[in-house]
C-alpha cells in the first residue's frame, strides 16, 4: 500500500523537516497512529506533493516529518473527465462524490435539474456544497490522490449546456429505451481534452433539458441493460471511461 496522504495548505518553502499539526496532525497521530520510520505523503491537493519519513509523534496532534523529498507536481491527466451530477436525495450526493473521487474523476459539477427533489437554496445549499467539497477532499486522501477533484458551484441547465458546448466529448446518460442513444462502452473517445458527462436525477433528464443539451452538442448514451441510480451511475461511467482512455493502465 502506498504511504498515507495528508493535506497542507502550502508546500512552497517546506524544508527537510516539517511539523504536521492541527486536524491533519491529530488524524496522523491519534487516528492513524503513525510511528517513527513510517513513510507519509504531504500534498496541497492541487497536484503538488512530497514524501518524507516520520521522525516523531508528539502529544495528540503533532507529527514531525523529516527527509522530505523535493516538491514535485503531478501532470494533469488526459483526457480530463468532468461529471455533471444532478442532486440526489439525502446523503446519496456525498456517496456519489466519494466514489467518483476514488474512481479518479477530475471535476464534479452539482446540477439542479428540473426533476430533482433535493433543492439547494440559501444557507442549506451552501452547507450541502461544503459537504460535497469536504467529501471530495477526504476521499482524495483515502484513495492516495495528490490532485483532488474540483467541486464547482451548483449549475443551472444553461450553465451545463455551456460546459457541454466546450467539451471534446459531451454525453448525457439517459436510460429511456424509446429515446435514441448509443452505448458508452463503444463510443469514440478523445485521447486528450475534456470529457463532460451528465448524470440526471432519479426521475430522469427532462425532455426540455435533453433538447438544450443536444443543441449544445451532447449525445445520449447508455451504460447497459440495467438502470443505475443517480448516485452510482456517475461512478460506473467514470470507471468505464478510465479503462477505455487508458488512465487506469
Amino acid at each position: 500500500m502506498t504511504a498515507p496522504v495528508f493535506v497542507v495548505e502550502r508546500l512552497d518553502g517546506v524544508g527537510p523537516e516539517f511539523v504536521l499539526d492541527g486536524p491533519e496532525g491529530r488524524h496522523a497521530v491519534s487516528v492513524k497512529r503513525l510511528r517513527p520510520g513510517e513513510d507519509v505523503v504531504l500534498t496541497d491537493g492541487r497536484g503538488h506533493w512530497t514524501e518524507g519519513v516520520v521522525k516523531a509523534a508528539e502529544g495528540k496532534d503533532r507529527l514531525v516529518v523529516m527527509d522530505l523529498e523535493p516538491v514535485v507536481e503531478e501532470p494533469l491527466a488526459q483526457p480530463r473527465i468532468t461529471v455533471v451530477q444532478a442532486l440526489p436525495k439525502g446523503d446519496r450526493g456525498e456517496l456519489a462524490v466519494e466514489t467518483m473521487t476514488e474512481a479518479g474523476v477530475d471535476a464534479i459539477v452539482p446540477w439542479q435539474a428540473a426533476r430533482c427533489i433535493t433543492q439547494w437554496k440559501g444557507d442549506r445549499g451552501l452547507k450541502a456544497l461544503g459537504k460535497w467539497r469536504s467529501t471530495a477532499r477526504e476521499a482524495g486522501k483515502q484513495s492516495r490522490r495528490v490532485r483532488f477533484p474540483d467541486v464547482a458551484d451548483a449549475a443551472t441547465g444553461k450553465q451545463v449546456a455551456q460546459l457541454l458546448a466546450k467539451a471534446d466529448f459531451a454525453a448525457v446518460l439517459h436510460e429511456d429505451r424509446d429515446y435514441p442513444s448509443e452505448p458508452l462502452a463503444t463510443a469514440e473517445l478523445p485521447t486528450e481534452g475534456e470529457i463532460v458527462l451528465v448524470v440526471g436525477p432519479e426521475g430522469g433528464v427532462a425532455p426540455e433539458e435533453l433538447e438544450l443539451f443536444a443543441a449544445a452538442g451532447a449525445k445520449a448514451y447508455r451504460l447497459g441493460r440495467t438502470v443505475l441510480r443517480s448516485s452510482t451511475a456517475g461512478t460506473a461511467a467514470v470507471s468505464l471511461l478510465m479503462g477505455r482512455t487508458g488512465r487506469w493502465s
